[in-house]
């Protein structure tokens, strides 16, 4: 079980690692990854382009199905309170938006503004 758990965190860093890279390739700048906030969840990414920060959700999947529906409400909800979370713990007001990539074998789709 702990093995299985390693496994699954390498890969889901692996993702993520992919996500940064194509997210710096579209001109975005990382500006933190795996913003903890107690209790309330975890932000994969976090980057700016345009004056605008994008908080970013990775889904990816090694297996037959599309990792797009692990982006479920309960992820989302979560997502959000992390996302207020960060921006009153920081102390910043600016535009921003909750954005998804997703992963899949190898290609990478961004979803912005997957809350509206």
């Amino acid at each position: 079980m702990a093995y299985e758990r390693g496994l699954l965190k390498q890969f889901g860093n692996e993702a993520e690692t992919i996500g940064t890279k194509y997210l710096e390739d579209l001109g975005y700048q990382i500006i933190e990854r795996n913003f903890y906030a107690k209790k309330l969840g975890e932000i994969d990414i976090i980057a700016s382009r345009d004056g605008v920060l994008h908080f970013v959700e990775v889904k990816s999947a090694n297996a037959d199905f599309d990792p797009v529906y692990n982006l479920t409400p309960k992820k989302l909800r979560r997502v959000i309170n992390s996302t207020h979370y960060y921006l009153k713990s920081k102390n910043l007001d600016v535009e921003f938006c909750i954005d998804a990539l997703i992963i899949r074998q190898g290609s990478v789709e961004l979803i912005e503004n997957v809350t509206l």
